[in-house]
């Protein structure tokens, strides 16, 4: 631990003597509307524009930082007693150049000609939301927490603990943009019922605006942003003055009907029909607080789940995916997750509803309150299944400069094992230094019938400094062999300590063969068991060429460490296990992408060295076709070959996304896979007409055939209808 503690005092004096990132903060007036616009996206041509000011002067973020953008922009808002009206207009010398991408809602918008706005309503730097859309006029929307450092814009579905942008987060807006001689525009009216803010009369709120120019491969941001950022970083953000609205209060009322039709072919033949309906509510209690309550909720209509191949012994994590458990996700997340998604959460919502096999547990009831009560954040969740109770709660004070302290604990109880509860209690907080670092952690216990509660706790420290030319992590975890968060997640169970430390260094050479940035990198993973046997270590050194074409490669070398106790079973189909021991191997890796705003594009991850004793080859190609904005493609293809000293065998893993949008808010979308590891093949058809955010109607087709050999030993098929209504009963 000396290492750590001297690791830390050289953050706070590096944060404390060392060059920090000061920005001037820009400021806009809002105004109110004295003529309410009409939101077709002719923001030019609409009085209601005229005398509104407009922001202005935006700066390259990339490809060359601290530059005025290449193309202008204005902005102008104002509000009325019900909506907050954003317009935008995005002046392009050459309209035809113009990249739509992708039309359905929420679409990666880094790789198209787009435009994004952040709202910090409350001014702590800490909680906000992102609208954005494309020259389409697609809806983009998400959450923001944690400052909004730890995700990205693309980013589509959230990793666990430790992610700070929540792009599943669907509200109900509305958005319009035009394509016009001048470029093109957008005009944005978002509800005041639809946000959360103080009870003030005098509002004044965070904001930043961005504009992506594909053709230039360039990103500007209103108020400055350091190129190590996005803008999601609330600390970066401007203001947003001359706000006066009253405090909002709103109750959505969201019933469904369900009809399912399901035949599984096996030795049973069997089929059946099922009808259903349920509810979901949501009330506004003021400005600051969301009470959301459901009953017999049901998820046909989320997206499948994406298949994995499983070459390690540890567990395979699978992101949320229903919208319902989104929602302010990121207040109930405490724990650590690592780039493939979480290690430890003490609160992993898929626990509720859903099976160890994937299977959905139909939830009985449950109720949500979130917000911000008494300059607290606090959170309470409570659900119910036939066989099971969780129950949460969750307060957090936040306070300047990305500081924060909170706590919580969460309840399983079960219903059918005589009162068998699962508890865990935890405390977590972070500490801004500057701008630029920050110290955070936590420590939790869990309390399990029939365990040693004694050896049942999991702590973490973390230091890091995220500077413009270099970033500097270093951690230390520790999990009690019996800690044991039944509602949560735990990749690796029995206990263990982990150290890991990353450097990441960016670099932007002025000219030199078309180079952007070159990013060279080294970070280490390494576990011990309590008892000092070194289970896993992996130290990774890499270096990222980024060329402002936006073609990018990677190249690295791993050296890997696994410690096995115990042999595990790699390989089922020709009953391959890999022995216990100590293996050392060393692993090249290398990465290629091109530009990803073309109509074709293709990434390829490559890795050839020694695995457990023997060699494996990996490569995991990815295409991309699109035709204009209706129509994208996606083809993945996880493919290795093995060869141990036990035996060789080879698995692969097929995947083909489509997806056809009629507009923004019609689409039809297909998920493909094969999985010779588990011999399934699995069909997921999704049409979806969305009325608004969360409603609307769908139509899903599921088929799902299990190859035990040849013939297929068993089919299943599923066909369902689904229709929800918003009713907005202010």
């Amino acid at each position: 631990m000396k290492l750590y503690w001297h690791y830390l005092f050289i953050i706070i004096a590096q944060s404390a003597f060392g060059q920090n990132i000061v920005l001037e903060k820009n400021t806009i007036n809002a105004m109110k509307a004295e003529i309410l616009p009409n939101i077709d996206g002719r923001v030019i041509d609409d009085p209601a524009w005229k005398n509104i000011n407009s922001a202005t002067g935006f700066i390259q973020q990339s490809p060359d930082e601290g530059q005025p953008a290449t193309e202008r922009t204005e902005v102008k808002i104002m509000f009325s007693n019900d909506n907050l009206y954003v317009a935008a207009i995005c002046y392009h010398n050459n309209p035809d150049k113009i990249i739509i991408s992708d039309a359905r809602r929420d679409s990666p918008l880094d790789d198209m000609d787009s435009f994004i706005f952040i709202l910090d309503t409350f001014r702590d730097l800490q909680n906000g939301y992102a609208f954005g859309t494309n020259a389409a006029g697609i809806e983009y929307d998400a959450q923001i927490t944690k400052g909004g450092e730890g995700g990205s814009i693309s980013r589509r579905f959230s990793t666990g603990a430790g992610g700070g942008y929540n792009i599943n987060w669907d509200a109900a807006w509305s958005v319009k943009s035009f394509i016009g001689d001048f470029g093109w525009s957008a005009e944005f009216a978002i509800p005041l019922k639809t946000l959360r803010y103080n009870s003030k009369e005098d509002q004044t709120w965070g904001i930043n605006f961005q504009r992506v120019i594909s053709s230039n491969q360039e990103k500007a941001q209103w108020s400055q942003i350091s190129r190590q950022f996005t803008v999601n970083r609330l600390l970066s953000a401007g203001q947003l003055v001359g706000i006066k609205i009253p405090s909002s209060r709103s109750y959505k009322f969201i019933p469904y009907v369900l009809g399912q039709t399901n035949v599984v072919s096996d030795s049973s033949d069997n089929s059946s029909k099922d009808s259903d309906l349920g509810f979901d509510g949501k009330i506004n209690i003021g400005s600051s607080l969301t009470l959301d309550v459901t009953y017999n909720t049901d998820f046909a209509q989320a997206e499948a789940d994406e298949q994995q191949i499983n070459l390690d012994r540890f567990s395979l994590f699978f992101p949320e995916k229903r919208a319902f458990f989104l929602e302010n996700a990121g207040l109930f997340s405490i724990g650590e997750a690592d780039r493939g998604g979480s290690e430890l959460s003490m609160f992993f919502s898929r626990r509720i509803g859903i099976g160890n096999d994937g299977q959905q547990i139909p939830i009985t009831a449950g109720g949500r309150l979130t917000g911000t009560f008494s300059n607290m954040r606090i959170g309470l969740l409570s659900m119910s299944t036939k066989s099971e109770e969780f129950s949460i709660f969750r307060v957090k004070k936040e306070m300047p400069n990305r500081t924060f302290f909170g706590a919580m604990a969460t309840n399983l109880l079960n219903l059918n094992s005589n009162g068998y509860s699962n508890q865990v209690y935890a405390l977590d907080g972070q500490l801004g230094i500057g701008e630029l670092a920050q110290v955070d952690g936590f420590v939790a216990t869990s309390n399990t019938p029939d365990l040693d509660n004694d050896k049942a706790y999991s702590y973490r420290f973390r230091a890091s400094r995220n500077g413009k030319q270099v970033e500097t992590v270093l951690s230390y975890t520790e999990i009690g062999e019996n800690f044991n968060p039944e509602m949560g997640f735990l990749k690796r169970s029995g206990g263990y300590r982990k150290w890991s430390g990353r450097i990441f260094t960016r670099l932007r050479p002025d000219d030199l063969f078309g180079l952007l940035e070159v990013r060279p990198h080294t970070n280490y993973d390494g576990f011990w068991k309590l008892d000092g046997f070194h289970e896993s270590g992996k130290l990774h050194i890499d270096s990222h060429f980024e060329f402002r074409s936006g073609y990018e490669f990677h190249t690295g070398v791993n050296f890997i460490k696994e410690g096995l106790l115990e042999e595990f079973l790699i390989n089922s189909d020709k009953q391959i296990s890999v022995p216990v021991g100590i293996y050392d191997e060393i692993e090249g890796q290398f990465y290629i992408t091109t530009p990803q705003t073309k109509f074709i594009s293709l990434s390829a991850m490559n890795r050839i060295g020694g695995f457990f004793g023997g060699d494996r080859f990996n490569t995991r190609p990815t295409l991309k076709v699109r035709f204009g904005d209706r129509f994208n493609s996606e083809f993945s293809y996880n493919y290795n070959s093995v060869k141990l000293p036990q035996g060789d065998f080879k698995t692969y893993l097929s995947k083909a996304r489509l997806t056809y949008a009629f507009s923004p808010k019609m689409y039809l979308q297909a998920l493909l896979q094969y999985n010779n590891q588990s011999g399934v093949s699995s069909i997921n058809w999704r049409f979806i007409l969305q009325q608004s955010a969360g409603s609307g109607l769908y139509i899903v087709y599921n088929q799902m055939e299990d190859y035990d050999g040849i013939p297929i030993d068993s089919k299943s098929k599923s066909l369902i209808l689904k229709y929800s209504q918003l009713f907005d009963l202010r």
